[in-house]
């Protein structure tokens, strides 16, 4: 007895247009049809049918299915491409359960950037944005880094500059800047990169820095940008006075080790 268009489907487990979509596609043969139109599948058609999906849970592209189905010489090298493939796919998904694992045990928001979960408590939203696109300017060894200054449990500006207002006085920005400043020195004397960090910017430096500054520009307020600026230059002068007074003690203990050398005078 003849089968139908949807009872072939329901006999090979799938659907009406999977079946016709393969008509299209030419990998399946059109069956006659009845005096009334419609398609009489045989046998030979659920055969078929039941090969390319075969193929299909094998993850062989549709259209390498022709050469495959009919035992092709290339169907070994492309049995190894699929194959490698699924791989990559079995790694990503191993990866993607390993994330949602680190987010059940810190029960952290679902969409924290991968690897941030543990510190997910410690980032407002708009902080959860930045990282987001940081993961898409920095390598790995940079990222590993910033999780870790993110850890930072001695950086407590985090809370107030979320919530500083756009109008806040000069006082609160001031004191604000001072504290941040510091965060600032301790980072990049731990984390040197930070000064110079074209190495770790594989999309180069000018379109991360442009991303990097419209996304502050359009996550933070007047107030905290400020703040922000202001922190920076102090960090900045912090550092440069460290490094001069460095520097000048260096040349000091130049000219004793001089001094007391042979040709020094005794008493």
């Amino acid at each position: 007895m003849p089968w139908s268009t949807r009872e072939l489907a329901d006999l090979a487990g799938t659907t009406v247009n999977t079946v016709r979509h393969y008509h299209r596609l030419g990998l399946l043969a059109e069956p006659d049809r009845r005096y009334n139109g419609y398609k009489q599948y045989e046998v030979r058609h659920l055969v078929s049918l039941l090969r390319i999906r075969r193929l299909a849970v094998l993850g062989i592209p549709l259209s390498q299915m022709r050469e495959v189905s009919s035992g092709g010489g290339g169907t070994p090298d492309v049995l190894r491409d699929v194959d490698a493939e699924l791989q990559l796919r079995i790694e990503s998904l191993q990866e993607a359960r390993a994330h949602i694992a680190a987010i059940l045990q810190h029960q952290a928001p679902a969409d924290v950037p991968a690897g941030f979960e543990a510190v997910a408590s410690r980032l407002s939203e708009n902080d959860r944005s930045i990282v987001h696109i940081m993961s898409q300017l920095y390598d790995e060894d940079a990222l590993a880094d910033i999780r870790e200054m993110t850890a930072d449990e001695t950086d407590d500006t985090g809370p107030d500059i979320d919530n500083l207002p756009p109008d806040a006085d000069e006082q609160t920005r001031e004191e604000l800047a001072r504290r941040v400043a510091a965060i600032i020195v301790k980072h990049l004397a731990a984390y040197p990169w930070l000064s110079d960090p074209a190495a770790h910017l594989p999309r180069g430096t000018q379109i991360s820095t442009e991303a990097f500054g419209d996304a502050l520009t359009e996550l933070y307020n007047e107030a905290q940008l400020d703040v922000l600026f202001r922190a920076n230059v102090m960090a900045g002068e912090l550092l440069a006075s460290v490094q001069d007074h460095s520097a000048a003690q260096e040349h000091i203990e130049v000219q004793d080790q001089r001094a007391e050398g042979p040709g020094a005078r005794t008493s």
